[in-house]
């Protein structure tokens, strides 16, 4: 029965189709007739005949059937071109042979070969096999025949697999695309697309089943999403983007490779007039694999917070074994000041400490520092007094009257101790470094607040539409900056798409969650200053003498900020990396050089108290460098008069910031100070070849300055791109080189590191040198195009869920954790001597 019925049916469709060619006729000239698949039809057209072929196919109940047109015309007249023309049950498709298409400057570039994939049908919900007929015309307006080809044929392999890779050719003029189906268990898929040649220039397009499909360089970025490609593209699709679960994948090859970051052929340079025909195609393969399941999302913030609450645990062990340790001194009477390493040996500390032979500068016991301490104490400020609101401001209130017409004085002996350089009042000194703390917390909420706005706006369009529908043309003003999900345009962020995870409006998680840590570590060091804040305190209500008179000045201002800077840099780099591109990297930058700067300003602060920088000087420069940062940004790419500028402030502000560190803040920069200075160096290195009197500041500050000068030549000659990270290494290398040079200055002066600073020392150069490493491990690159960017991606290595800059950004959040408490703990040693035995260097 079956075997009678399908010669029938055949029978039956061979009628429609010659009825179906016989309407379509008509034209004078004509010649309607049927055609068959994957034979080639040869022909030639003119303003008086045209052709129409009619070709009819049965499709199978829930196939997708898709179909190919091939067509060829030799002739290169771009006057009278072939216009092919075909018609389905749902829509048209024309195009012209040779087929022109526009490059930069108004090149143009034609093909004399073209093939289309048609709209495929869509599967029907009948039980029965449903016939489609389609017609191709053929025609062209010019007065004499042009020579054609037709192939019409039924593509085998439209659908892609999961986990199998698919290879095919296209060409601008032969585009492809391929539909994928969802299977049941899969919710998100990667379609990772790789070649072997970096050029030609493509474009990979994900769009909805829709037609028509946007399959040609001047129409693909109409829908959908979509990335340039060199040699690597992927791109995250999630099955909740596309409500009828499948969609498709589009590969257009683009005439010039601008774009890609490649350059014009050298044979067309200059000829903008001219039409030219290039070959250019390009083997690709494509293979759609699944993506993680929510279950390692779970996995991964797990891993995530624990990991950093490890770190919490950590603190509260050390901090109950030091109050077990002090308890059982107190009970034993060992915090007896008998104990102390640093008893003085004479009533006169200043005079006992100096060497022979360094009288310059010398002082007797009346305005001795330490004299001064000893022999009045009832000039000490009441214990607790530091957070009287009453207490003046510095320019008010000094608890010495002469301090201005001795401090010069005391400033050019040639051994300075702590007790010199901390003779102003603890409650003045104290509330001045408080200011750090509460500035960084107004720049924090002015900066960030606007930067978190800027980025929330920029990807919540994609809940007002599917990935992959066609794109609203009617975008009110306040979507302005909704750009990524609004234009499906990839190439705006430069992720590492074969390792970029999305959740919500957010096409990168796991770079985002990979932040935690430096807002974790950041509260956990917050949490210890305080602790180590409120036993001052009480240590001071207690009257100590070992706080009062011993140690390091205990002011813990400058810790406090360095801990909101952390902070604020793990809610930053969340925001850059929303959407890492070459415009917003500062996001990223910012409280990196305040950190930075923080802790040079601390180092520095330990050991000269009274003269460190104010929090309003220290943070108007920190605005300094961020507005040449921005400079930078845009005026740095190629412009040499902005880095012949930069590179002279750059020199100047080292000499400057180095006699300022040199003659302890009592070199004034003002008019004259060119004068005094040819002086100087007339005096000191013409007139007479003196030694230096402070040596160690001296080798200090000509290495620095070396380091500094070099970094300028550097800038001047390379000019490199990435000026914000050149401003940062800068920083880096001056923090790095001042604390090597104070740590090999304490050792040098018999000073000890404690087991807790010797550790954290250890644990950041570990932490540090696995940082950079993975920090080195370039996955994207916004110097380059987006389409040479990707070559760099690679795939996760932790967990499935993170990848190198993600575990960059765990270890240098624990690296930063660690300097901190370096800063915090490094001279706990001195906590029981004397400050008029500490030296200053």
């Amino acid at each position: 029965m079956a075997g009678r019925a399908a010669p029938a049916a055949g029978a039956l469709l061979c009628a429609l189709l010659w009825a179906a060619a016989a309407a379509a006729g008509g034209g004078p000239g004509d010649n309607p007739a049927p055609g068959a698949f994957g034979h080639v039809y040869r022909g030639a057209v003119n303003i008086s005949a045209e052709r129409v072929y009619a070709f009819a196919y049965r499709s199978e109940p829930g196939q997708v059937d898709a179909v190919r047109v091939y067509v060829n015309s030799s002739s290169e007249n771009l006057q009278y071109p072939v216009l092919f023309v075909v018609r389905q049950q749902k829509g048209v498709l024309s195009w012209q042979v040779p087929l022109i298409f526009r490059g930069l400057y108004q090149r143009t570039y034609n093909y004399q070969e073209v093939s289309r994939t048609l709209c495929p049908t869509e599967p029907t919900p009948e039980t029965r096999p449903s016939d489609q007929i389609i017609f191709v015309d053929v025609a062209s307006m010019a007065p004499f025949n042009i020579a054609y080809e037709l192939l019409v044929t039924r593509l085998e392999n439209f659908q892609l697999e999961t986990n199998k890779a698919f290879n095919f050719t296209a060409s601008p003029s032969q585009p492809q695309y391929f539909l994928y189906k969802f299977p049941q268990d899969v919710d998100s898929v990667i379609i990772n697309v790789v070649s072997d040649a970096a050029y030609p220039c493509s474009v990979v397009s994900v769009q909805d089943i829709v037609c028509p499909v946007y399959d040609l360089d001047h129409n693909v970025e109409f829908n959908g999403v979509y990335q340039s490609m060199t040699k690597q593209a992927a791109i995250t699709v999630q099955r909740k983007d596309f409500p009828g679960e499948q969609f498709f994948v589009v590969f257009v090859i683009k005439p010039e490779d601008y774009a890609c970051g490649g350059s014009v052929p050298s044979s067309i340079h200059g000829n903008v007039n001219r039409t030219w025909n290039l070959q250019r195609t390009k083997n690709l393969q494509v293979t759609i694999v699944p993506s993680i399941k929510k279950s390692v999302y779970v996995q991964a913030m797990f891993f995530s917070f624990l990991g950093f609450l490890s770190f919490y645990l950590g603190s509260v062990i050390v901090a109950f074994v030091h109050y077990i340790r002090v308890q059982r001194k107190a009970s034993a009477g060992r915090l007896s000041p008998e104990h102390g390493s640093g008893m003085m040996t004479s009533s006169h500390p200043i005079s006992a400490s100096t060497p022979e032979g360094s009288s310059y500068g010398a002082i007797d016991e009346s305005s001795s520092s330490g004299g001064r301490q000893l022999s009045s104490p009832e000039r000490r400020p009441p214990a607790g007094s530091d957070t009287d609101s009453s207490v003046e401001e510095e320019s008010d209130f000094d608890t010495m009257p002469e301090i201005e017409s001795d401090k010069n004085i005391i400033r050019t002996k040639v051994f300075l101790y702590l007790s010199d350089l901390s003779r102003k009042d603890r409650r003045i000194v104290s509330k001045k470094y408080k200011i750090y703390f509460w500035n960084i917390i107004t720049i924090a909420v002015f900066y960030a607040l606007p930067v978190i706005q800027l980025v929330i706006t920029y990807q919540t369009m994609s809940a007002s539409r599917s990935a992959g529908g066609v794109r609203a043309h009617n975008v009110s003003s306040e979507d302005c900056y909704q750009v990524v999900n609004v234009t499906g345009n990839q190439d705006i962020c430069y992720y590492n798409f074969l390792c970029a995870h999305p959740l919500g409006v957010l096409s990168a998680f796991n770079n985002i969650l990979s932040n935690v840590g430096h807002m974790m570590l950041g509260f956990l060091f917050l949490l210890i200053v305080l602790r180590r804040d409120i036993l001052h305190r009480r240590a001071m209500e207690m009257k100590d003498i070992y706080t009062l008179d011993y140690g390091i000045p205990k002011h813990f201002g400058l810790f406090y900020a360095m801990a909101i800077a952390l902070m604020m840099e793990g809610v930053l780099s969340a925001c850059y990396h929303v959407c890492p591109n070459y415009s917003n990297f500062q996001f990223d930058t910012s409280f990196m050089y305040m950190i930075a700067g923080l802790c040079m300003l601390k180092l520095y602060q330990t050991r000269h108290p009274d003269i460190n920088a104010s929090a309003y000087s220290a943070y108007a420069s920190f605005a300094v460098v961020i507005s040449l940062a921005v400079l930078g940004v845009v005026f740095g790419k190629n412009d040499v008069w902005f880095w012949v500028i930069f590179s002279m402030i750059h020199v100047l502000a080292s000499l400057a910031l180095s006699t300022q560190i040199y003659y302890m803040g009592r070199f004034k920069i003002d008019v004259g100070m060119f004068r005094r200075a040819v002086m100087v160096l007339y005096t000191d290195c013409i007139q007479q070849c003196s030694r230096p009197m402070y040596m160690d500041r001296m080798v200090l500050l000509i290495v620095g300055n070396l380091v500094n000068w070099s970094f300028a030549i550097f800038g001047l000659v390379y000019r490199p791109r990435d000026f914000a990270s050149y401003i940062l290494g800068i920083f880096i290398c001056n923090l790095l080189l001042y604390l090597a040079f104070y740590i090999i200055m304490k050792l040098r002066s018999s000073e000890k590191l404690l087991p807790i600073p010797m550790f954290c020392i250890v644990a950041t150069a570990v932490v540090w040198a696995a940082a950079l490493y993975f920090f080195f491990q370039t996955l994207s690159s916004w110097e380059e195009t987006p389409a040479e960017s990707r070559e760099k991606n690679r795939p996760c290595i932790l967990l499935g869920f993170f990848d190198d800059h993600d575990v960059w950004h765990f270890l240098s959040a624990a690296a930063l954790f660690f300097s901190f408490l370096v800063l915090l703990t490094l001279d706990d040693d001195l906590d029981t001597v004397r400050r008029d035995k500490i030296p200053v260097f």
